[in-house]
This record gives C-alpha cells, sequence and structure tokens, in this order.
C-alpha cells in the first residue's frame, strides 16, 4: 500500500486501517478544496503481471455512470432538444410497446417511471452468475439492447413510487442517441466529459482494456475476470472507466456550472424520492445523502464497486474505487463512521 496524507484530514488512520484489515484492491483519495488531503492504493490492477493499483490506474464505476447519462440528457434538455415531461413513446415509436404511453424522460430520470427491468438487482445471484441473455459482445450501443428490452412492461404504473431501474437508463441513453445521431458513449463525451476536462474518463471496451486500467475481479482472490459478465462496452446504466483526478475534476466542474448552468445541476440534486432502504434520497441521476447536501455516486457490478461523495458545503470529496465485486465497502463504511 502507498500512503500520503496531511493532519488536515483527521480521519486517515481510520480508514487506512479499513485498508489494511479488508482485502482492498483499488484506490481512495479525500480532496477538500484544490488539495488533496489523503490518498491510498492497494491491491493489483493486473494480478497476473502482479501490476499494483496506483492513483493513476482507471477503474470502472459501473451505475456510478448514471450521473453522466443524466447529465447528457439534461444537457440536452437546457438545448431545447428534449422535454422532460414529454412521453418516451417520442423517441420510441412502436418500439417497447408494453410500458405506459404516459412514461416520461422525468420519470426515467428519476427511476419512478415504475417499468421492469431487464436486470433486476433485487434478485438473488452469484457473483460468477453470467446474467445477461445476449452476447455480451454484441451490446455496444444503445440500440443493441433493445432485445434484452423488448417484453418489459409495467411492474407500477408511472409516478407510484421509487423503483430503481436500469432498463430505464438504457432507454434514455436510447433517447439520446436517436436525438443527437452520434452513438451514446460520443454524445457523453461530448456533453459531459470535455466541457468537464476529463481526459481519462471513457466508456471503455472490456476485451480491449489500455495498460492504464484496472482488470475488474469477481473475487478478492483469484483470476477470474469480469469480461464475460458485463457488456462489452458501457452503456446508459453504467460502465464507465475513471480515476480520482477525474472525478474531483468532475465534481468541481459539475458545482462550477461548467457542464450544465448551476440551477439545472440544483434540480438535479434535490430531493425526489426518499429511499430509506439505502440510507439515503434520490434525485434526477444522482444519490443523496439523508441529511444536508452531499451528492453521491455509487456502482457495483461483478469486479466493480465504487462510491464518491461530494459535499459543495465543504467542497469536500471522498472517492472509493475497487476493482473487485465488494472490495469497496469496508473503506466506504469507514469513511462514513467518521463523516
Amino acid at each position: 500500500m502507498t500512503r500520503n496524507a496531511v493532519e488536515s484530514w483527521a480521519h486517515a488512520a481510520a480508514v487506512e486501517e479499513a485498508i489494511a484489515s479488508s482485502d482492498f484492491s483499488g484506490v481512495a483519495a479525500v480532496d477538500i478544496g484544490d488539495d488533496r488531503v489523503f490518498q491510498a492504493s492497494s491491491g493489483h490492477a493486473h494480478r497476473a503481471s502482479a501490476t499494483p493499483n496506483s492513483l493513476d490506474t482507471r477503474f470502472a464505476i459501473a451505475s456510478g455512470s448514471k450521473a453522466f447519462t443524466a447529465l447528457a440528457v439534461m444537457r440536452l434538455v437546457d438545448d431545447g432538444l428534449i422535454d422532460l415531461d414529454a412521453p418516451i413513446r417520442t423517441w420510441l415509436n412502436d418500439e417497447l410497446p408494453l410500458l405506459d404511453p404516459g412514461l416520461s424522460v422525468r420519470h426515467l430520470l428519476t427511476h419512478t417511471g415504475g417499468l421492469e427491468d431487464y436486470l433486476d438487482e433485487s434478485e438473488e445471484s452469484s457473483l460468477d452468475d453470467y446474467v445477461l441473455d445476449l452476447p455480451v459482445h454484441t451490446l455496444t450501443r444503445a440500440e443493441s439492447f433493445l432485445p434484452l428490452l423488448a417484453g418489459l412492461g409495467q411492474a407500477t404504473s408511472p409516478g407510484s413510487g421509487f423503483a430503481y431501474s436500469n432498463a430505464g437508463f438504457v432507454i434514455l441513453a436510447l433517447i439520446i442517441e436517436r436525438v443527437t445521431g452520434q452513438v451514446f458513449q460520443d454524445s457523453v463525451d461530448q456533453l459531459v466529459f470535455t466541457p468537464a476536462g476529463l481526459q481519462d474518463t471513457a466508456y471503455l471496451r472490456l476485451d480491449e482494456l489500455p495498460a492504464d486500467t484496472a482488470t475488474g475481479y469477481l473475487f478478492a482472490t483469484g483470476d477470474r475476470a469480469n469480461t464475460l459478465h458485463l457488456p462489452v462496452r458501457g452503456n446508459g446504466d453504467g460502465g464507465a472507466y475513471t480515476t480520482t483526478d477525474d472525478l474531483h475534476l468532475f465534481w468541481r466542474a459539475l458545482f462550477n456550472a461548467e457542464i450544465l448552468p448551476i440551477k439545472a445541476v440544483h434540480r438535479m440534486v434535490g430531493p425526489v424520492s426518499d429511499v430509506p432502504e439505502e440510507n439515503m434520497r434520490y434525485g434526477m441521476g444522482f444519490w443523496l445523502e439523508r441529511v444536508g447536501n452531499a451528492v453521491v455516486m455509487e456502482g457495483c457490478d461483478a469486479g466493480v464497486s465504487f462510491r464518491s461523495t461530494h459535499d459543495p458545503d465543504t467542497q469536500t470529496t471522498v472517492t472509493i474505487l475497487s476493482n473487485t465485486s465488494d472490495g469497496a465497502w469496508p473503506v466506504v463504511r469507514a469513511t462514513l463512521r467518521q463523516r
């Protein structure tokens, strides 16, 4: 493990203890304003070659990427190309006929659409299960997910309450593709990553990861990677790769109105739903802590666990990135206890 902490962050010892006492593989960083006050790395980006994780390593963030999808949608809303309350049928034509005709973009952004999911995270499954019904190499753009979504209907009526939905964010990606005429990943790069100055954040292909990118491992030990467990390229519901430095830049850019006007940012991070089972609230594409103004990006998948929390009042960002399925959570819990 490497370490660099300064006395201005008093909780470094507790977080280091959590890293040392668990099978943590990943990186942790705390930024206050422009200053990095804590950073640590542990484990391997590539186990077979014993390549260590470092602060420059790129990690997958799974559903944390939903924030990027939501921001791309809101950029198009700001440009007058999407109406939040327009029915999604505006762009879907006769596709997905079992969905409620009143289902809107706003419903999808806030997880209040009530639609069934192609990947039900409430179902119990083993980490080494292959959960996708299509060959993963075919899932490269939002359009390619349509066969997975084709039989989905409504579990409840739109607006009836919060129900987390991966399918809803894939549909948002499909809408982005049809509005912009570009593949989803290129649109997010243009609408979100470029204005935020994120040079190391991208939707990388799992089967051609660059050397500076961590392989996702299903378990704390062993070489079983997640290559066959996830879409070959991330989409609207998750799958971007990033670094601690880029996440720091992202939060600063978001609240400095470099991606979207601050009024629209405040709409996105205002609470829409209370989610007591997660001990959080939800806005548009972002989780929110139950108390205070801290905003959260979080993701978990085969070979991925991640949480980044930003408190705009104190300008503090706490980021934990791990390339194992559960590795981030002991360290996340330590940061939450200290906060």
